[in-house]
């Protein structure tokens, strides 16, 4: 399935560096990342292969204020991160666009994938009806000159048989011709090269036997090469189309735009990019919420599927979260927006999605590295061939067919499909059983580990924790206690605020420490709210509140109150243990609770192997110690307290409920409540490497015979355009069997595996 092709997107690009976005287009569009970095994303429709891509980021990457950049292939966008200032001076956002456009791909500001519509499938359907027309009919008059037709209605075929061929090729070959052109124009070669120089020499050797009444011709040949060649490349571009469908589907669930309402309370629509935080929308029922924002008057009923896969709506009411991209049902609705579209759940799910093809996995780039030495290689072995042939018997125009055989047969897009059309169809599989991939190179390292440690507040268990002594919390303890889990995000700090029966007690500049808990300054002394060591001081750190959640609240480190809490595991866990036991995978939980509460999770899910009482820097610790002992560790875990674990991982995994830091430093989000998410990501990580390994094959199984055919003179131009597009297809065939999940893979609903586990267990 062919490669590069700048110039095929014409209804897509901006052509030529005077209709660059300016440097002034380019800094609004671009996000602050912060400590002095931005990120820019650009549309680059005509990157087609790994060679497009290498090239693209290599010109990237010599810039000096680039600190890294990633082409995604499916969705033609390239991500840069930059500095705002190099050396002394401010970074000019323009030379990126510049540098794109040096390389002789366009760069214009990325549109979103719903509204780009696919001009370019239309023209390759076009395309490939020109070429199998003028193939089919060309091929009738063939048929008449092997069946032995005099040399006059021979040369009167041919002739026929030219004129339809050559416009033929101008409009159908165009999409080779002009990469082919712009590459070498650039100083570098790309795919299309040789097999534009096969198309054109094809017909110039016929053109040339026609002219001097030849008995051959292959202008059926020439016409039919590109018939495949388009073929294949159709067939790759729909593949992509249908593998990325699930990102075109999350996009278009993001409203253009909402109804915000004035402090005067006037109303007016504006679109969605120019909400920004703090803004008051008004959502009617049947609106989809624009921006994640916080709930200030009204009662609905929420369709949250998008989040967590369930269809059984939530009820809505003032103080409560929303989710950019869920559904308002039944009741109207003011919400403040918390964020801008673009830093919203739904944009970060969408991210993450595109992102799934982007990574540098050790197989995308071994097929990179392939596709660079592709064409001085093949040009080689066809000079070779031409004069091997020319020499051998001096019959120079058989040799100039035998190397458009080989420049035609040795196209590697098998080579090239092997691991993105994978990569690709796993992230959309995982997707479809709610699992979010960051890029290839995390399914990679999935595939190899054998050693999963768990975090346990919010990962073995659902991280909904239900306050169990409120009765015995006098109300001011309550209210001091409240005041303070107001300012954290940690599932112990939700339920006690939620819990407090009195408006809870106002604090300025509330610290929250990882691993331990919140402190305050205030004029009556220093509270504190977290677990025991933190609240009272290591000296005093002895073992209380049973198997259940402490925390502690204290003033100047002495005790004031006790609050026990209990959670419900999450549904699949015991199972999901068994089943990684049973596949021989070491597991273990690493938690900052007490001994007592992670000695009765770990029991209740059947895992022996557990540590207590750890802060972020112990569960590195303990992840490194495992590292340096052979281990490939998979960490599961959320919260600020786990993000410095889950990078330090071979590879990593956090609920789409975890904190936003730990979503960001895990490579994979599981949307569903399950913890087979765990194991399924697993398996289809495995399967998509055997996969790969098996494309890899075939793609150096079938150059290994096909190219010496071809030198020996055995192949055919036609033949050769056949098997090239041939093995394509069987790579392409070959990695959709990802698809066939058994009737045992197919995850079970959170529904029944809450039916299936039954009841709360104190954690």
């Amino acid at each position: 399935m062919s490669c590069c092709a700048p110039g095929t997107e014409g209804a897509l690009q901006r052509d030529g560096s005077a209709n660059l976005p300016s440097g002034e287009e380019l800094w609004l569009s671009s996000r602050d990342l912060g400590n002095g970095l931005r990120q820019l994303d650009l549309g680059v429709p005509e990157v087609h292969c790994g060679t497009c891509i290498t090239t693209i980021e290599s010109a990237l990457r010599k810039l000096p204020e680039v600190d890294r950049a990633r082409v995604n292939l499916s969705t033609k966008r390239v991500s840069i991160v930059w500095r705002e200032v190099t050396g002394d001076q401010p970074s000019d956002p323009s030379v990126i666009a510049t540098a794109i456009a040096s390389t002789g791909y366009s760069a214009h500001l990325f549109q979103d994938l719903a509204e780009q519509g696919d001009a370019l499938r239309n023209q390759l359907l076009r395309a490939v009806a020109v070429a199998g027309f003028a193939a089919t009919n060309i091929m009738l008059l063939s048929v008449s000159v092997w069946s032995g037709a005099d040399a006059a209605t021979r040369d009167l075929f041919h002739w026929i048989s030219a004129m339809i061929a050559a416009p033929a090729l101008v409009y159908s070959g165009r999409f080779f011709f002009r990469s082919a052109w712009t590459a070498l124009r650039h100083g570098h070669t790309n795919m299309d090269v040789p097999i534009s120089l096969a198309v054109i020499l094809s017909y110039g050797v016929s053109l040339y036997e026609t002219m001097n009444h030849g008995e051959h011709a292959w202008f059926d040949a020439t016409v039919s090469l590109l018939f495949f060649l388009l073929i294949g490349r159709t067939l790759d571009h729909l593949m992509r189309d249908r593998a990325r469908s699930a990102v075109v589907g999350l996009a278009r669930l993001s409203p253009r735009g909402a109804m915000v309402v004035s402090t005067d309370g006037a109303r007016e629509y504006r679109p969605v990019n120019e909400i920004r935080p703090g803004v008051r929308l008004l959502i009617s029922a049947g609106e989809r919420i624009a921006v994640d924002g916080t709930v200030i008057s009204g009662t609905s009923d929420i369709d949250w599927s998008i989040v967590n896969g369930e269809s059984t709506p939530v009820a809505a009411k003032t103080g409560d979260k929303l989710l950019a991209g869920t559904l308002n049902l039944t009741g109207s609705l003011t919400i403040e927006a918390a964020a801008e579209a673009r830093n919203s759940f739904l944009a970060e799910i969408i991210s993450l999605m595109e992102a799934a093809e982007g990574g540098k996995a050790r197989y995308r780039r071994i097929a990179d590295r392939a596709a660079q030495l592709y064409s001085p290689v093949v040009h080689l072995l066809a000079a070779l061939s031409f004069i091997g042939w020319g020499l051998a018997n001096g019959d120079w125009k058989h040799a100039m067919l035998v190397a458009v055989a080989v420049l035609i047969i040795t196209c590697p897009c098998a080579l090239g499909l092997a691991v993105p059309v994978v990569q690709v169809i796993a992230a959309g599989r995982l997707f479809k059983s709610g699992i979010m991939v960051k890029d290839g190179s995390a399914m990679e390292r999935l595939a190899e580990t054998n050693t999963i440690f768990f975090d346990k507040t919010g990962t073995l268990t659902l991280g909904r924790p239900r306050l169990r002594n409120a009765a015995e919390i006098d109300t001011a303890s309550f209210a001091i206690a409240a005041g303070l889990a107001a300012h954290s995000r940690h599932p112990l700090s939700r339920a006690l605020a939620s819990a407090c029966p009195v408006d809870a007690q106002a604090f300025d500049n509330v610290q929250e420490i990882a691993g331990g808990g919140l402190q305050a300054t205030a004029v009556d002394g220093i509270w504190r709210l977290g677990n025991r060591r933190f609240a009272l001081g290591d000296t005093q750190a002895d073992e209380h509140g049973g198997a259940f959640s402490e925390v502690i609240l204290s003033r100047d480190f002495q005790p004031v109150a006790a609050f026990n809490l209990e959670d419900a595991t999450r549904p699949e866990g015991a199972d999901t243990i068994t089943q990684l036991k049973a596949d021989r995978f070491e597991t273990a939980v690493l938690s900052g609770d007490r001994e007592a509460v992670v000695a009765r999770l770990a029991r209740s899910l059947g895992i022996n192997n557990w540590t207590a009482g750890l802060d972020p820097q112990g569960k590195v610790d303990a992840i490194r110690k495992a590292s340096e002992g052979g281990a490939k560790v998979l960490m599961v875990g959320d919260g600020i307290n786990d993000a410095p674990a889950l990078r330090t991982a071979h590879v990593s995994m956090a609920p789409s409920t975890a904190a936003d830091v730990g979503r960001q430093a895990a490579d994979f989000v599981f949307m569903r409540e399950g913890l087979s998410a765990v194991t399924l990501s697993i398996d289809i990580s495995k399967r998509a490497g055997k996969l790969i390994r098996e494309n890899f094959a075939l793609a150096i199984g079938y150059n290994v015979i096909a190219v010496p055919i071809a030198i020996l003179g055995y192949a055919t131009p036609l033949i050769a355009a056949i098997a090239m597009s041939t093995s394509s297809i069987i790579v392409v065939v070959n990695s959709l069997r990802l698809n066939r999940l058994s009737h045992g893979d197919a995850p079970r609903t959170d529904r029944q595996a809450q039916a299936e586990t039954g009841g709360v267990l104190a954690t």
